[in-house]
């Protein structure tokens, strides 16, 4: 069953932006798992991609939970890392055990977007606290 969904788009020269403003702004954002994986690309833009998706991605999360990041979630409790098929898997003390979240990140020349469904696992079939 879908337990909530998140939608997040953010121009890329924005984040470009921020990363010139703000130095620490990748480390704010990034866990150390995700900051080892961007400083692995070589080309300038595919960090600033990596970068606005993974934040993008953090952001739709927080919207599928319905908190926000802020009080009860911040970016570093949010961990993104690909798969060895290239999917990106979302990692989250928050989720429960019976929830897990879908991710899915895109980029254009100028913007990055992302979308994360949470999907709760059904309950035992007798179940009947629904009734």
């Amino acid at each position: 069953m879908i337990q909530g969904i998140g939608l997040d788009i953010i121009e890329l020269e924005r984040i470009r932006r921020l990363t010139v403003r703000q130095p620490r702004f990748s480390a704010r954002i990034l866990t150390e798992r995700e900051l080892t994986k961007m400083a692995s690309f070589t080309d300038a833009n595919r960090k600033i991609e990596y970068l606005a998706g993974r934040y993008a991605a953090k952001e739709a999360f927080s919207k599928a939970l319905g908190c926000g990041i802020g009080g009860e979630l911040s970016f570093q409790d949010i961990d993104i890392i690909n798969r060895e098929d290239g999917r990106p898997e979302l990692f989250c003390q928050a989720l429960d055990q019976d929830t897990r979240a879908l991710v899915s990140i895109t980029h254009t020349r100028d913007m990055a977007a992302a979308q994360v469904i949470l999907e709760r696992s059904p309950g035992p079939l007798n179940d009947k606290s629904g009734v």
